[in-house]
């Protein structure tokens, strides 16, 4: 098999893995659409049990009723909707599977890792996206999330596919290092889980004031559990995105002959990392908002989309190959 064959399959299983997630979202939707309340109105937060340390119950402890109680009972999602969302989870594990598909034959393409440019790494980082979900989905239910991570890899591959692609090719000189696969695929997968985080962060904000109506709101765990979830993915992702930080710093010593140059994706590389470790300063400290914690988190997911977006096409420096 010739290598523009290789790469022509990838193309092919990059566009099975869109359609596969675009219509697992789908699938997520209708769930959610149909899904009855998992809490009460008004005093639901107040009766979410609690843990061993008398805190508020997480995410695991509180969404495993698929139900809300009324007059006569309890009020089940309906059969459809449930078999929707069964459908959906595996659509997303076979999604994430064609991703990963792709990417492995991208790489026997150009005989390298396909991590040498921004369409690779957008794919790679869906994968890692649609992974950290589908693995979380296993020890709680989460069929309230899918809509959101599916809808926003969906997204990602559309622009991936079209305003950054590039024909499979040779690496640059200065890439041909055993530290690309380290280096890159550990900061590939810290974005990939802080896009999770970044989704529930942003979800938490947005049920802590029920924006859009009370109903919808009660069919998500609540606030407080939101909150503890996202923090969960960011307590994970940080000492990736750590590792990555200094990971890069040796791999720049052997490429460019000093540990710091102040190239553009050097400093918001650090930059990310200040503004996540004010994130989980803030989310450790005793009477800091949560409020105001999750608003950095989301500042420092801006800040990767800056990254990967702004620098890479509109700073001059020795990251510019990453286009």
């Amino acid at each position: 098999m010739t290598n523009e064959m290789l790469a022509q399959y990838a193309n092919y299983a990059l566009a099975s893995a869109a359609m596969v997630i675009t219509v697992a979202m789908l699938c997520y939707a209708l769930y959610l659409a149909r899904a009855v309340p998992m809490r009460e109105p008004a005093t639901a937060d107040a009766k979410v049990p609690a843990t061993v340390g008398g805190g508020p119950a997480d995410a695991a402890d509180v969404d495993e009723v698929d139900g809300d109680e009324t007059e006569g009972g309890v009020a089940e999602t309906s059969l459809r909707a449930r078999k929707a969302a069964g459908i959906a989870g595996t659509l997303s594990w076979l999604g994430a599977g064609f991703l990963l598909l792709s990417s492995v034959l991208r790489g026997l393409a150009v005989d390298r890792f396909p991590l040498g440019n921004l369409f690779e790494f957008s794919v790679v980082g869906a994968f890692f996206a649609m992974a950290t979900f589908c693995v979380a989905a296993t020890r709680r239910n989460l069929r309230w999330l899918g809509v959101f991570v599916t809808a926003f890899v969906t997204l990602l591959l559309m622009v991936a596919s079209t305003a950054w692609y590039v024909e499979a090719d040779e690496l640059v000189p200065s890439l041909k290092s055993y530290w690309l696969p380290i280096h890159v695929t550990v900061a590939t997968l810290s974005v990939g889980i802080f896009v999770v985080g970044a989704i529930v962060s942003a979800l938490y904000l947005l049920s802590d004031k029920e924006v859009g109506g009370e109903r919808f709101w009660r069919k998500l765990p609540p606030a407080q559990a939101l909150e503890k979830f996202s923090y969960s993915l960011h307590i994970i992702g940080f000492p990736l995105w750590t590792f990555t930080l200094i990971a890069g710093a040796i791999w720049a010593r052997e490429a460019w002959g000093a540990y710091w140059n102040w190239d553009p994706k050097e400093v918001w590389t650090f930059v990310i990392w200040t503004v996540y470790a004010a994130y989980l300063h803030a989310r450790a400290t005793k009477n800091a908002s949560r409020r105001s914690a999750n608003w950095i988190a989301l500042a420092g997911f801006a800040c990767i989309v800056i990254n990967y977006t702004v620098v890479n096409f509109y700073f001059i420096g020795q990251h510019s190959y990453a286009q």
